[in-house]
């Protein structure tokens, strides 16, 4: 054969292929299919037959020989369902609580109560912006009187600020702050002692009456002169009007009594001398309504009595305010209703330092008499300043200027309708807010 000459290797290879190629051929893989196989594609359902929708034949009332029936009345008209929250009409509506409908005295008592409070929020707001506009100027520093200021009043009109001025020496000095110039103020000597208490007469505003230590008397300008309305050796300390004609008043005397004084009756004693069971008597003021009363402090008493009920001896009190621990300085009635006293205390309860010393009058804190329920009190805070609290303790505002105002205001007033505050220090200067 031709593969004699081929190597072992190649004989049997050839033989391989050989013996492949019969078993496929075996297989049939390249002939044709008898039937061809069936094509996919996709069923169909048949649709289900429709009903038949049966046709109601209409016969009339006269083919069925029926009596005609009267016409149906309408349907009413659908209301409409109530809404969960309905709106709002537009316009003015009534200030009625949704919960309290039914019963209209609760929310009456209610809108009272509202209207009521409201005043009193725009008053302090409209006081506080009134404090914030007063301010200190180069022109509303002056030296009015030799000394340390010991009392002070500022006259009432609004024409014109006049202001008094009493010093440790019994000067009283007179500042028309209209006047720019030095011509402005005037010195006077009715006293021989410090003057501790000055008013401008609420019956006649061309008087001016003040007290020292042995001395009670009344400046009249229409005459230019100073009289005397009373004289004691017993040492006064302060004094107030017992009547709107400032016809009588009540004075305070160091030793503790109190002595009523009619300045119409001749001479120069006192009508009344009572003893009202203080070892000093520091200050004495009358109720702005009930004359009849009046709230006298001392050592450590601050009591209220009634005049028409004071004795040579045994004087009762009608009321004591306790809890001072120390010396008090002053006590005085809330402007309007009298229904406060503020008083100052060595023992600092406002937690405000009143521990001037001996070289500085002691503090008195006055009622703003625009304010029922506001004070005014001088401060040993620095920088130095003058402060005015609420009757709470609560401080509102403070008046200082580090370029003018320098040293302690012990002695303050206010003017009772302007604002205008002037405070007195310790070398005579009032300081002009």
């Amino acid at each position: 054969d031709g593969f004699s000459q081929l190597s072992a290797y190649e004989r049997k290879r050839l033989k391989n292929i050989t013996e492949n190629a019969k078993f496929f051929a075996s297989l049939k893989l390249h002939e044709p299919s008898g039937a061809p196989l069936p094509r996919r594609g996709r069923r169909c359902r048949p649709k289900p037959p429709k009903a038949r929708e049966e046709t109601v034949r209409r016969r009339s009332m006269r083919l069925q020989r029926a009596e005609p029936s009267a016409a149906p009345a309408p349907a009413p008209p659908a209301q409409p369902e109530p809404q969960e929250h309905p709106l709002v009409p537009p316009g003015p509506l009534p200030m009625l609580p949704e919960d309290q409908k039914e019963n209209s005295r609760v929310t009456e008592e209610f809108l009272t109560m509202w209207t009521r409070i409201i005043p009193g929020i725009f008053l302090a707001l409209r006081y506080l912006a009134s404090l914030s506009s007063m301010a200190l100027g180069e022109d509303g520093i002056r030296k009015v009187v030799k000394a340390r200021v010991c009392s002070m009043a500022i006259h009432p009109a609004e024409s014109a600020l006049f202001v008094a001025a009493g010093d440790k020496l019994g000067q009283i000095g007179l500042w028309n702050l209209d006047c720019k110039t030095e011509e402005g103020t005037h010195v006077f000597i009715p006293h021989n002692y410090p003057v501790s208490c000055m008013h401008f007469s609420p019956a006649n505003p061309a008087h001016l009456v003040s007290l020292s230590y042995d001395s009670l008397r009344r400046g009249d300008v229409t005459r230019a002169v100073f009289d005397e309305i009373c004289r004691s050796e017993e040492s006064f300390s302060s004094f107030d009007f017992l009547d709107e004609n400032a016809s009588s008043v009540i004075v305070g005397h160091w030793d503790g009594d109190v002595a009523v004084v009619d300045v119409r009756t001749p001479g120069t004693s006192s009508e009344l001398s009572a003893n009202i069971g203080f070892k000093r008597t520091r200050t004495v003021h009358v109720h702005p309504v009930n004359k009849q009363y009046f709230v006298a402090a001392g050592s450590l008493d601050v009591c209220i009595y009634d005049v028409r009920y004071l004795r040579a001896s045994g004087s009762a009190p009608v009321s004591s305010l306790e809890g001072h621990s120390k010396s008090v300085a002053s006590a005085y009635f809330s402007p309007a209703t009298g229904s406060r006293v503020v008083t100052v205390c060595a023992d600092d309860r406002l937690r405000h330092n009143n521990n001037t010393g001996r070289w500085l009058t002691r503090f008195r804190a006055i009622w703003d008499p625009k304010q029922e329920d506001c004070f005014v009190v001088g401060s040993m805070a620095r920088p130095r300043q003058i402060e005015v609290f609420r009757d709470t303790g609560k401080l509102l505002h403070s008046f200082y200027n580090v370029d003018y105002l320098g040293s302690v205001c012990s002695i303050n007033v206010v003017h009772p309708t302007k604002n205008i505050l002037v405070g007195g220090n310790s070398s005579g200067r009032l300081h002009v807010f």
